[in-house]
């Protein structure tokens, strides 16, 4: 079994987990991905552009970020096998507030705004799947935002610790501190005080 079959095979089930899909859906659906890989520290959407892909993650992690003026805000992450890309730009077609990074070498399967909606429009199981997806993602951030907004530092670090253990393994500390809405210091404070 090739690698690309096997991440296609990985992505249908997660997919098949929320929604069944019928045959003639997947194959069309699959035939829209193409591999890509991309080396560490590389920038593959930059803020002010519209996002063309959407991407599934088969290796390595990436961060969504904003830049205001000096400061920087990590908003998210994707690491395998999840999708990523700035969403919010790729379903509106509009030009991005974010940038997209990878933290590490990183190989996805990507494919494009068009294909996407080609697919999503004539198959109602597609259509459903990308529903449900979104209606998690949208749930998400609305508990993230009551996170961010009255949770002390110490009570965001265990939860992120609680939600992805495999986290501090993953990604630079520095960027956890952003992503949680707190500074360096504190976070290693928390790291060395809190037991993991």
């Amino acid at each position: 079994m090739s690698p690309e079959y096997q991440h296609l095979d990985k992505l249908r089930q997660q997919l098949s987990a929320r929604h069944p899909i019928d045959e003639a859906a997947w194959a069309d659906f699959s035939a829209i991905w193409t591999p890509v890989k991309y080396k560490r520290k590389s920038i593959i959407t930059v803020a002010g552009e519209t996002e063309k892909y959407l991407y599934w993650v088969t290796s390595g992690v990436q961060r969504g970020f904003h830049l205001h003026g000096d400061k920087e805000a990590t908003i998210v992450f994707s690491y395998p096998y999840s999708f990523s890309g700035i969403i919010d730009s790729f379903l509106n077609q509009q030009p991005s507030r974010y940038f997209l990074e990878t933290l590490t070498a990183s190989s996805f399967l990507k494919t494009s705004y068009l294909q996407f909606e080609q697919v999503r429009k004539k198959w109602p199981d597609i259509a459903e799947v990308v529903y449900l997806f979104l209606a998690a993602t949208v749930s998400g951030i609305l508990e993230r935002q009551i996170e961010l907004m009255v949770y002390t530092a110490e009570e965001k670090f265990r939860i992120l610790l609680k939600r992805s253990p495999h986290i501090l393994n993953l990604i630079p500390h520095k960027y956890l501190a952003s992503y949680l809405g707190i500074d360096p210091t504190t976070f290693s404070k928390l790291l060395s005080s809190i037991k993991i």
